[in-house]
């Protein structure tokens, strides 16, 4: 994950804020608990990155040598990888 919890949690209030002044949102609770929520769903959905790039480094490393022996470029390989999964799981980075 790129973004610091702190910045995160900025975000979230930042949102909350912008949707609150345009009536979009009613929440009769604490807000604190709102911007927890939406903090988790940030941090969850950035998460889904960092999982999909240690599964594709799992997939590369079972088969190092064999990009070496035939002197493929493993960061270029790695996107191509990482693309393809992401296309096949419709996720958008």
């Amino acid at each position: 994950m790129r973004l610091k919890k702190e910045f995160i949690e900025k975000i979230s209030k930042k949102i909350i804020k912008s949707l609150s002044s345009k009536d979009l949102i009613i929440w009769e609770g604490d807000h604190s608990r709102l911007e927890s929520i939406i903090s988790n769903i940030i941090i969850e959905d950035l998460m889904v990155e960092d999982r999909l790039n240690d599964e594709v480094k799992q997939l590369l490393d079972s088969r190092t040598e064999e990009y070496e022996r035939s002197m493929m470029d493993y960061g270029r390989v790695f996107q191509l990888v990482k693309s393809k999964l992401a296309r096949e799981r419709g996720l958008i980075f």
